[in-house]
């Protein structure tokens, strides 16, 4: 067994389809059929059952994704000990993200880190706060940044910076006229919300139980997967929606859409590595510049 076959594999099953994950990996579809074929036969399993022109994951695949992920994070973990060795000269450096964060404050991060490390790629993905601790859990990222609170013992959270989230409507809503809101006006009102496990909602949740709210108390009347969409949605007069002041900058600058009066608490803009993993040189100088940011408290 070779790493190889194991990068291979482990991109079929991600992705439960040869072709995305032969274009993933710039191979042939043959030659990624053909890894997966000698990996089974040479230990006599099945990965993937076949359904037509679809795959899915057997049990064994299921379970031996997990093993696959661990050795290929501490093959990618020796590698990059080899390149610290050498300096920041060249390399990569995987950062996992949630959409906020990863849309409107890594960019400028990303550039920077970029002018005085020209030599590195960082490679970002992006996830909400649920999948960013997986992804650092499990090696996949060496660095993740979440806006949501996370209790995730295998890993270290550290404030780098933050923000004051705001309750926005359309211009014609009533609360555009800026009166104070009440529990009771909160209670009534239809809410566009994120996804469960977003960092954006956990926030939001935690702002409204310390005024003595219950999720189940409010009216959500749309739940939507990003922050453009809830965004979108608000500005075409669904409702109210909690949302980061840099998704909202433009539409509020251009007034279409008008901040509720409701002030809400700062949240942290979170740093997240694993406790017990080398720290490589290119995540901690990435970690430094992050920590050099200024509050973005608005």
């Amino acid at each position: 067994m070779t790493l190889e076959q194991l990068r291979i594999f482990a991109a079929v099953a991600e992705r439960q389809h040869i072709t995305r994950a032969a274009t993933a990996l710039n191979l042939t579809q043959a030659a990624v059929s053909a890894s997966i074929a000698a990996l089974e036969n040479q230990h006599e399993v099945k990965f993937f059952d076949r359904v037509g022109r679809n795959i899915a994951l057997t049990e064994t695949g299921r379970l031996f994704l997990a093993e696959a992920r661990a050795v290929l994070a501490r093959a990618t973990a020796a590698e990059t000990a080899l390149r610290d060795y050498a300096g920041l000269k060249h390399g990569r450096l995987a950062v996992y993200a949630s959409q906020t964060i990863a849309s409107y404050y890594l960019p400028r991060l990303i550039v920077e880190f970029h002018r005085q490390h020209p030599g590195f790629v960082i490679d970002l993905a992006i996830g909400n706060t649920a999948k960013v601790a997986q992804a650092v859990a499990e090696g996949v990222a060496e660095l993740g940044f979440v806006e949501g609170p996370l209790d995730a013992p295998s890993l270290h959270v550290e404030p780098v910076t933050g923000e004051r989230m705001a309750v926005v409507v359309a211009p014609g809503h009533p609360w555009a006229r800026g009166g104070e809101l009440t529990n009771a006006d909160l209670r009534r009102q239809e809410w566009v919300f994120r996804e469960e496990g977003s960092g954006t909602r956990e926030a939001f949740l935690a702002a409204l139980a310390e005024r003595g709210l219950r999720e189940e108390e409010l009216n959500i009347v749309l739940t939507l997967p990003s922050n453009e969409a809830v965004r979108e949605a608000v500005a075409g007069g669904a409702g109210a929606a909690c949302l980061s002041p840099l998704v909202c900058l433009h539409a509020l600058t251009a007034g279409a859409l008008k901040r509720a009066n409701m002030l809400l608490p700062p949240r942290p803009f979170q740093a997240v590595r694993h406790k017990e993993r080398y720290v490589p040189k290119a995540a901690a100088a990435f970690l430094e510049l992050a920590r050099a940011t200024p509050p973005l408290v608005a």
